[in-house]
C-alpha cells in the first residue's frame, strides 16, 4: 500500500497509533494544537505548519504574503484553541540560487505579522533544498478554563462561523486575518463547546468535530455565509484556506451571540444516528460527503 491509496488522514492515524505521551500532555496528535501542562492556571498551546512551493504558493506570489501567511496559519490554529501565540521558531528549506531579495520580502511578511500578534520570532533552522519549503512551529498559552477543543460538540448545539467562504484560491488564502480577536472575545464573553479553524475545507472541518465529539450535524444552504469570490456553493462548502473559525454552542450561549455580527450560525448539532446533512434552498435533506483539500 502507498500513502496515496491510504490518504492523508489514515497516515496521520497510522503515525498516532504508534504515539505514546506522558502525563504532561493533555492533547496530543489529533487537534489544531497540542495542549501541554504548564502550571495551575494556564496550559502551553503547541503548533506546526509547513508551506510548500508549488502546493501551498508559487514563486509569482508576493513573498511578503508567502511569509506573512507562514506565520498566520500557526496563529489560526492558536484561535482555534482560544489562545494566545507567543513564540515561533522558522525552518527553511531554499534553493542555493534564492535571490535575497526575494527572502527579504519574505521575512519582511513573517516580522511584520509577529510583531502585529506579539508573536517572538526566537530561532529556526537552514537547510538547502530544490524548492522553497517554509515551517513554523510555534507556541501559545491559553487559560484552563477558556480552552476549545473539537471534541466537545453536543446534541442541540448551534453551529457559528466567522467570516465568508469560497473563493479563497484567488488570493484570499495568502490575506487571510487570523480569527484571534474573535477566539479571545469568545473565550472571555462564552461557553464554546468545541471548535476549529476552516483550513482544509467547511465540510471536511467540521467532519472532524463530528468524528471527534461522536455527533451529526445539519447546515443549511441560505445560511452558509458565502464570499463574493466563491464561484458556487460547492466552492464555499468545500475549497478551504479561508481559516475562518467554526465553533459549537448551546442554545443558551447562541442567543447572546446571535446579538453579534461576527458570529453567523449555519445550522445544528445532531446526535450521531443523524449523519452529517445538508438542507437545500428548497428544503431537501441531502447526505454530505465531507470534501476539502488533501496532501495524498
Amino acid at each position: 500500500m502507498t500513502i496515496k491509496q491510504l490518504g492523508e488522514f489514515g497516515l496521520i492515524e497510522r503515525f498516532r497509533s504508534k504515539t505514546k505521551t506522558d502525563l504532561s500532555v493533555i492533547k496530543g496528535s489529533g487537534d489544531d494544537c497540542a495542549v501541554l501542562k504548564l502550571d495551575k492556571s494556564n496550559y502551553q498551546l503547541f503548533t506546526c505548519d509547513m508551506l510548500i512551493e508549488g502546493v501551498d504558493f508559487t514563486l509569482k506570489d508576493s513573498p511578503y504574503l508567502v511569509g506573512r501567511k507562514a506565520i498566520a496559519i500557526s496563529i489560526s490554529d492558536i484561535a482555534s484553541c482560544s489562545g494566545k501565540p507567543r513564540y515561533c521558531v522558522i525552518s527553511l528549506g531554499l534553493p542555493k540560487n534564492t535571490k535575497l531579495g526575494f527572502l527579504d520580502k519574505l521575512f519582511k511578511g513573517m516580522s511584520d505579522i509577529s510583531r502585529e500578534y506579539k508573536v517572538n520570532i526566537v530561532g529556526g533552522d537552514l537547510s538547502g533544498n530544490n524548492r522553497v519549503v517554509i515551517d513554523v512551529s510555534m507556541l501559545g498559552i491559553v487559560e484552563r478554563k477558556c480552552l476549545t477543543l473539537r471534541n466537545g460538540a453536543k446534541p442541540g448545539d448551534i453551529i457559528f462561523v466567522t467570516g465568508s467562504f469560497g473563493g479563497s484560491i484567488s488570493g484570499k488564502h495568502l490575506k487571510f486575518t487570523p480569527r484571534l480577536k474573535e477566539a479571545r472575545n469568545l473565550a472571555r464573553g462564552f461557553k464554546i463547546n468545541a471548535m476549529i479553524d476552516v483550513s482544509d475545507g467547511l465540510t471536511q472541518d467540521l467532519s472532524h468535530i463530528l468524528k471527534q465529539s461522536k455527533v451529526g450535524a445539519v447546515i443549511y444552504e441560505n445560511l452558509i455565509p458565502q464570499s463574493k469570490e466563491a464561484v458556487s456553493l460547492n466552492d464555499a462548502l468545500n475549497s478551504g484556506e479561508e481559516f475562518e473559525l467554526l465553533f459549537a454552542a448551546s442554545r443558551p450561549q447562541a442567543k447572546k451571540l446571535l446579538k453579534n455580527p461576527d458570529y453567523k450560525p449555519i445550522g445544528e448539532i445532531m446526535k450521531i444516528d443523524y449523519g452529517f446533512k445538508l438542507v437545500s434552498s428548497n428544503g431537501r435533506e441531502i447526505n454530505i460527503r465531507p470534501k476539502g483539500f488533501t496532501h495524498f
